[in-house]
């Protein structure tokens, strides 16, 4: 049944849009005003790094919205008025905003991880990290939030979830994804709840292959239902379908599909439509992840999963690599029946629908709609993440008698070994070694090499300090590992030096030695005979300074694991 506030099938006056009359008037008026070409561009979602490459897209077919990277405040601010004034319909602006606002400036607050926000112990941290990206994120432009993540841990192997969710147990997940939600769009940016269908089961990565939810529909329903189902309750104004298949619940919506057929949610309509919109309900907008990954691009060829996308129940296309040429794939598949013009007005709709939720389709100028971080308060939101750290730190394993506190009067001299992973800064380490010298330590900062490299690490005689020049040079040993999580990989595990592996703590029971992990709170898989080892989930300046503080003695630690930190592994343990 419609009624006068439904367009193309849109319910707009209801969840998760709850437009009045005057949005719902805008978004009839746009839609009717669109030609067919102008309504395709709608459906793309671009990325946005440069003024004359926008111009050159819009001149193609005005995209939906563009995908933002982290910049500098002034360079956000200007390309972001430029998105706006090059553009006659307002474009959404998105981030990957997921630890709070960093995912849109590299100087906007990082509110640790979602990780360390379960390890804090209260739900109100993920409201507040969804506050941050929210607050300081619309300031820089930011209207689009591509978190947050409800994907549940339950395999130590993956290497995509780790510290970016909400930890193992699903009840904590689904509460502190709606509390995110929340956080973000009762300031004014819309979440983008991911990765549906859920990931972390298996230990795969679909940047590089369709990656599969194993669990069966009984399973499935128990956990990952549980939490969409919560976050659409929440009023969650997107939902982001990833190249992750749900096999057992195509096969029940699907009887006798063959194998072949059984595709990822952004293909599957069994899993984006009658899953996701008819079964739970859910009205607002769906994207795609990024259409450049494996897990989507080898089940078809591009001209035919452009448009089977959208046939599928997604109503934006994420990224291009040859913007002309996916514009002609959609105008295609809408001209050969793939699209259903009713399927098209209904994307369409959502789009728009979406805009006006955040109040775009009022008139405002550029400059309005960004106004830079001038008049946010930063200070406090800084406040916060020491908090948040201070209130995560935790000791998986203390089984050294003598070791922590560390002392300045029994381990004054500290050889700090950093463990750096692709996305790492070199600031962690260097802040770490600071913060231990600040304190009366002499700490020696062994570095392992640039971020990610293993073939050019700046090593000693066998790829370490070893022998008697560690045992009489040195009173303790800190491993501080920061490997997060990243795309296009297949683990998230420690690496050491290359042919030697010269660097691994070889001399545990002649030297004290510790292990702290910034970034996946699972590597005791790889080092189960450290007696002494701290999560903190984070690699922020708050979180550097608070796990010198927790080892110093200075403050507790409080942090409570969200996940299996031994991995399953018995003698990690001992």
């Amino acid at each position: 049944m419609t009624t006068n506030t439904d367009v193309a099938g849109v319910r707009l006056d209801s969840a998760p849009f709850h437009l009045d009359a005057e949005a719902q008037a805008w978004v009839r008026a746009t839609l009717a005003g669109l030609t067919l070409e102008r309504k395709v561009g709608q459906l793309f979602f671009l990325m946005a790094n440069a003024p004359a490459q926008v111009d050159a897209e819009i001149a193609v077919a005005e995209p939906g919205g563009w995908m933002r990277r982290p910049d500098s405040p002034e360079g956000a601010v200007t390309l972001n008025r430029h998105l706006h004034a090059a553009s006659s319909l307002p474009p959404l602006i998105a981030g990957n905003l997921e630890n709070g606002a960093d995912g849109a400036s590299f100087a906007a607050t990082q509110l640790g991880t979602p990780l360390q926000a379960a390890a804090a112990g209260d739900d109100a941290w993920a409201y507040r990290m969804g506050q941050v990206a929210a607050v300081e994120g619309r300031a820089l432009g930011v209207t689009w939030d591509f978190a947050p993540i409800i994907d549940i841990q339950s395999n130590a192997r993956n290497p995509i979830v780790l510290n970016r969710g909400f930890g193992s147990d699903p009840a904590r997940v689904r509460r502190m994804g709606v509390e995110f939600v929340r956080g973000l769009q009762d300031h004014g940016v819309a979440a983008s709840v991911k990765h549906w269908p859920g990931d972390g089961v298996d230990d795969r990565d679909q940047h590089l292959l369709t990656s599969v939810n194993t669990l069966s529909v009984e399973e499935w329903e128990a956990t990952f239902g549980e939490a969409y189902r919560a976050s659409i309750d929440a009023g969650a104004l997107s939902i982001m379908a990833a190249h992750i298949a749900l096999p057992a619940y195509s096969r029940e919506l699907r009887p006798g599909i063959a194998n072949e057929d059984i595709l990822p949610a952004s293909l599957a309509p069994e899993l984006t439509t009658d899953l996701l919109r008819e079964r739970m309900g859910f009205n607002g907008v769906v994207i795609t992840d990024a259409s450049l990954m494996g897990g989507l691009l080898m089940r078809m060829p591009r001209r035919d999963l452009v448009p089977a996308t959208i046939a599928a129940g997604c109503d934006m296309f994420l990224f291009s690599p040859d913007y002309a040429t996916d514009v002609a794939h959609m105008l295609a598949g809408v001209r050969s029946g793939v699209i259903s013009e009713a399927r098209l007005d209904e994307a369409v709709t959502r789009v728009l629908a979406l805009k006006a939720a955040l109040g775009l389709h009022r008139a405002s100028s550029p400059e309005a709609l960004v106004p830079g971080l001038d008049g946010v308060d930063t200070a406090t939101h800084r406040a916060w993440a020491r908090e948040q750290a201070a209130a995560a730190i935790t000791l998986v394993k203390d089984k050294e008698e003598g070791l922590l506190p560390l002392s300045p009067a029994r381990h004054r001299r500290v050889l700090v070994y950093s463990l750096r992973g692709f996305l790492s800064g070199t600031g962690p380490a260097e802040g770490f070694c600071a913060a231990l010298n600040a304190r009366g330590f002499e700490a020696t900062l062994f570095e392992d090499g640039p971020p990610g490299s293993t073939m050019f690490k700046r090593v000693g005689v066998d790829g370490g300090v070893n022998g008697a020049d560690l045992l009489e040079g040195y009173d303790a040993v800190v491993y501080l590992v920061d490997i997060q999580p990243r795309s296009n990989v297949t683990s998230a595990r420690i690496d050491w030096a290359p042919f030697t592996a010269g660097n691994l703590p070889r001399h545990i029971t002649e030297i004290p030695t510790l292990v702290a992990s910034l970034g996946s709170p699972f590597h005791l898989q790889d080092v189960p005979f450290i007696r002494t080892y701290v999560n903190a989930y984070a690699n922020n300046a708050e979180t550097v300074e608070s796990v010198a503080a927790a080892l110093a003695g200075e403050i507790p630690f409080r942090g409570a694991s969200p996940v299996d930190p031994f991995a399953g592994y018995e003698d990690a343990r001992w």
